[in-house]
């Protein structure tokens, strides 16, 4: 089969690697031992949290930039998956594509169903859609086929409910009062999340450090983070397994004091007796920066999420694991144009790595989604999986060199938008219910007044206190909710109902084209390319353009 355009060499020497130094490493092709039947792999899926394209030294952004030299082994060992596209760019319903290999569309929550049926059927994909222990996901079915499974960190995709919403969020975190409510919250979470198909469930963030319930324990640890998946290594070593290690950078808080040089006590489950011993130490990280030539105050979190990956891969080194493990390093969004699906949402390059690499070389530009996550693991771990109905498609054939083509098209869903690419054109549609088109003023104030409250009161940032503001395409708050304010309207067709882009001429999806009658037949023809995929989905969108 073909090859990827880009060869190992100029792709190594682009990303600024020395290919002499790579010479010996061990990425050439491995073989198994005559007779011997392979040991089921081991799987590392490390998910972080908003990175931008520039906190990575193998696109052009980043090129240099970044004191990363984990992320930077997995990338000239392994490879670069710069086709990978996200289907719902924010965290919930990315990490329930995941873990489900669905569209969050599909999510049978409670609260979900609810918002739909109060949208009159159309289903809006924000924070809402939450796995449920009914559903069917990659660690179940990890789990039947033999496997232990593990989770860390963030998690903000299980279906919990019943947790203590603290009404003071100034309160003393060592109030014993306070602590037992943090036990109690916390039990409630790694329960439910166990119910999801973890069979090992630690050290966890159930939502973002600014939302977990009292500003004291707002700050991120990533030492309490890396320590739970040292552990789950250490206990189940000699068995195979699949650990989601999901972290909370490089998203906020990102200042030094509730980050990367924070109270190293402190927890999403309130304060430990005594700091960790699993990671550099905090004060070494801008002190080895300085030595690279990389001294800048925002380079320390992303410096600490790469300790984080170095410690799990010598973990597995030392117990000898690391030639029978896959790692996956995903990020969990593009975050240019974080809460649209243009390009700069939906377009997210990951890694893969294993031993030996991979035939199709150190970069694949074949177009795949995150929601083919699940079914390409099953397929390296060995799991059947003929009866579960998958959105997702194996990209083991791509990994494998048997084609350089996953799919013919690419779907996306969020909020009030929804978009299809396929060839070089990209088609978005965006349709607010009429409920929403027809907000009066007062309700619009009232909306924007609730979600500013709840901002302040968490001492975060206000973006917007206009109600007469157009809605984004994420959220029906007037101007657009925090998460999206930096992308929402700042595309020239932004407010378009229809929108299409030739991305082979337009990669900013700055000239949208679907007013343009010379191209009726491309727009007519990707509609209809989009209609099949919403003809399979739950829910009541039309593209209809009344």
């Amino acid at each position: 089969m073909a090859q990827n355009k880009i060869s190992r060499r100029l792709f190594l020497s682009y990303c600024g690697f020395s290919v002499a130094a790579l010479g010996t490493s061990s990425c050439a092709s491995g073989k198994n031992v005559p007779g011997k039947k392979a040991a089921k792999p081991n799987i590392v899926f490390f998910i972080a949290d908003d990175m931008l394209p520039e906190m990575f030294n193998c696109l052009g952004e980043g090129r240099g930039k970044n004191l990363t030299p984990n992320i930077d082994r997995l990338v000239s060992e392994g490879v670069v998956m710069m086709g990978q596209h996200v289907v719902s760019p924010i965290c919930t319903p990315s990490r329930y594509n995941c873990l489900t290999g669905r569209y969050a569309s599909r999510a049978v929550n409670s609260g979900f169903l609810h918002k739909t049926k109060r949208e009159g059927g159309q289903t809006v994909v924000e924070w809402n859609s939450f796995i449920t222990e009914k559903d069917v996901t990659l660690p179940k079915l990890l789990q039947s086929g033999g496997y232990v499974t593990g989770m860390v960190g963030k998690d903000h995709v299980a279906d919990v409910s019943g947790l203590y919403n603290f009404p003071d969020y100034h309160a003393d975190a060592k109030d014993p009062k306070i602590v037992a409510k943090l036990k109690e919250n916390s039990k409630k979470v790694k329960k439910q999340i166990r119910k999801t198909g973890f069979d090992y469930v630690a050290n966890v963030y159930h939502n973002n450090p600014n939302f977990i319930g009292l500003a004291e324990l707002a700050v991120q640890n990533l030492d309490w983070t890396v320590k739970g998946g040292l552990d789950f290594i250490d206990e189940n070593k000699d068995k195979p397994f699949f650990l989601y290690f999901a972290t909370t950078v490089p998203h906020g808080p990102t200042e030094a004091n509730r980050s990367w040089n924070a109270d190293p006590l402190i927890t999403a489950e309130g304060y430990m007796a005594e700091p960790l011993n699993v990671l550099p130490p905090r004060k070494s990280i801008p002190r080895r920066l300085k030595k690279a030539g990389l001294a800048r105050k925002d380079k320390e979190n992303l410096l600490w999420l790469d300790d984080s990956l170095g410690a799990l891969i010598k973990k597995l080194e030392q117990h000898n694991l690391i030639d029978n493990t896959m790692i996956v390093f995903f990020n969990d969004h593009g975050q240019n144009a974080k809460g649209t699906v243009y390009q700069g949402g939906v377009g997210n390059p990951s890694i893969v790595w294993k031993k030996g690499g991979f035939k199709c070389g150190s970069v694949s530009e074949a177009q795949i989604s995150n929601v083919d996550f699940a079914p390409t693991i099953l397929d390296y771990a060995g799991v059947g999986y003929s009866d579960v109905e998958f959105d997702g498609k194996s990209f083991m054939p791509v990994l494998e060199g048997k084609t350089d083509k996953a799919r013919d098209s690419l779907y996306f869903e969020l909020g009030y938008a929804r978009g299809v690419l396929k060839g070089k054109w990209k088609y978005i549609a965006v349709r607010y219910p009429s409920h929403i088109e027809n907000m009066s003023i007062a309700e619009r104030q009232r909306v924007l007044d609730e979600y500013n409250a709840d901002r302040k009161r968490r001492g975060v940032e206000v973006v917007n206190t206009d109600p007469s503001k157009p809605f984004s395409h994420l959220s029906a708050i007037p101007g657009g909710g925090h998460a999206e304010y930096r992308s929402t309207g700042k595309y020239a067709g932004y407010y378009d109902r229809d929108q299409l882009y030739d991305l082979s001429r337009d990669p900013g999806e700055q000239n949208n084209l679907a007013g343009d009658p010379k191209y009726k037949n491309e727009l007519a023809e990707i509609k209809n390319e989009l209609k099949k995929y919403l003809d399979d989905l739950p829910g009541t969108f039309s593209l209809d353009n009344k």
